[in-house]
C-alpha cells in the first residue's frame, strides 16, 4: 500500500482512502469492466460533475480497460482500489488537461445528447489549444485554465473480461457496425412492447454508434451517405418516441434536419407536421401535412384526422381563452364617492 502511493506521488497523484474496499486487489487485465461513481471538485471545493446527480439521475460511469479512454488518469487512479472503496485524488495538472472534454461528453450523455456534440473533428489536444465554447462556462475557464483536480471514486463493480456485453463505446468500429441491426429490433420490440423510454434508449445507442462512425468519414462521401441512411430510420423510430414522450420541439429539429436533407421524406414531414401541432404552430403544422399528401395521396385519411384534431384542440383553447378574459374589461363604472363639506 505505501509503495503504490510512493508510485503514485512521483507520478503527480495523491490518494487518500475515505472507505477501505473488501476483498482482494484485481489486476484489472484489459478487457475488465470497472464501474464506480464519481465527483470531479477543484482544489477550492467547487464541484464540476457528480455522478450521482449529473442529469438529474444517479448513473455510475463503466470504463473498459485498456480502450485508451481520453482521461487515462482515470485508468491509472482505479486499478489501485478494491471493490466498494472510496477513495480521493488529487491529480496534478498533466492528467487533467483534458477533463473539460471528458466532462463536456458526460454531460452530453446524461442529457441524452450525442457524447461527440459540441466537439471539433480533430484530437484532444488540438480542441484543448482551440478557442472552441465548449458550451458550459465552468469547462470553458477550466480549459483556458489547466489545474489540479480532485476526484472523489467510489469503486462499484470489477467484472473480469467475457463477463458481460460490451458498451457501445468500448466496440471498435466493426463491432458497431455490426451491432447496429440488433440494437435496431431490440428498440422495436421494445417499442411494440409499449416499453417506449427502453425503446428510446435503444434508439439513441444506435444512432450515437452510427455518427461516431459517420465522423470519421468526409461529408458527402459513399460511406457517410451509407451512414446516414441507416441513421434516418433509426432517427424516425426515435422522433416517435419523443412525440409520446411530449418531447415536442425536439422532434421539430431533429425533423427539419432530415427534410433539409431529404425533401420526399414523407414520414419526417408527417412527424413534424404532428409535433408543431401540439405546440399550437398551425401554419408550420398545416404546411407539414400539405407536404405530405403532395408527397403521398393514400395518407389522405390520417392527415384529416390529424388535421381535426388540431383544430378541435385550437377551438377548445380559443374558448378556454376567451372564458378567462370574459369580464375583464365589461364592467359598469363605480359611482363616484359623496364629497363632504364640512360647515364653517
Amino acid at each position: 500500500m505505501e509503495e503504490e502511493g510512493r508510485r503514485l506521488l512521483e507520478e503527480g497523484i495523491r490518494k487518500k482512502v475515505i472507505s477501505p474496499g473488501k476483498g482482494d486487489l484485481s489486476t484489472f487485465p484489459n478487457g475488465t469492466k470497472v464501474v464506480f461513481h464519481y465527483r470531479t471538485s477543484l482544489c477550492d471545493g467547487t464541484v464540476l460533475d457528480d455522478s450521482r446527480s449529473m442529469g438529474g439521475r444517479s448513473k455510475p460511469l463503466e470504463l473498459i480497460m485498456g480502450k485508451k479512454f481520453k482521461l487515462a488518469v482515470w485508468e491509472r487512479i482505479v486499478i489501485t482500489m478494491r471493490k466498494g472503496e472510496v477513495a480521493e485524488f488529487t491529480c496534478d495538472t498533466k492528467h487533467t488537461a483534458l477533463y473539460p472534454l471528458v466532462s463536456q461528453s458526460l454531460r452530453n450523455i446524461s442529457v441524452g445528447k450525442d457524447p461527440l456534440e459540441g466537439q471539433r473533428h480533430c484530437c484532444g489536444i488540438a480542441q484543448i489549444h482551440s478557442h472552441h465554447s465548449l458550451g458550459h462556462k465552468d469547462l470553458d475557464h477550466l480549459q483556458a485554465n489547466p489545474q489540479p483536480l480532485l476526484f472523489a471514486i467510489e469503486l462499484l463493480e470489477v467484472l473480469p473480461p467475457g463477463s458481460f456485453q460490451l458498451d457501445m463505446w468500448a466496440m471498435t468500429d466493426k463491432e458497431k457496425l455490426d451491432s447496429v441491426p440488433h440494437i435496431h429490433e431490440e428498440g422495436n420490440s421494445l417499442f411494440k412492447q409499449g416499453k417506449i423510454k427502453e425503446a428510446t434508449e435503444k434508439y439513441y445507442n444506435a444512432i450515437a454508434c452510427l455518427k461516431n462512425l459517420q465522423m470519421k468519414e468526409h461529408p458527402g462521401d459513399e460511406n457517410w451517405v451509407q451512414l446516414d441512411q441507416m441513421i434516418t430510420p433509426l432517427l424516425l423510430n426515435y422522433c416517435q418516441c419523443l412525440l409520446l414522450q411530449g418531447q415536442y420541439y425536439e422532434v421539430i429539429e431533429h425533423c427539419s434536419s432530415l427534410v433539409f436533407k431529404y425533401e420526399d421524406n414523407v414520414k419526417a414531414f408527417y412527424k413534424r407536421g404532428k409535433a408543431h401541432a401540439a405546440v399550437w404552430n398551425e401554419k408550420e403544422a398545416r404546411a407539414d401535412f400539405a407536404k405530405v399528401l403532395e408527397l403521398d395521396p393514400s395518407l389522405e385519411a390520417s392527415v384529416n384526422k390529424e388535421v381535426k384534431a388540431m383544430e378541435e384542440k385550437l377551438r377548445s383553447k380559443q374558448a378556454e381563452e376567451k372564458g378567462r378574459y370574459k369580464g375583464l374589461f365589461d364592467y359598469k363604472a363605480m359611482p363616484a364617492a359623496a364629497t363632504t363639506v364640512s360647515p364653517n
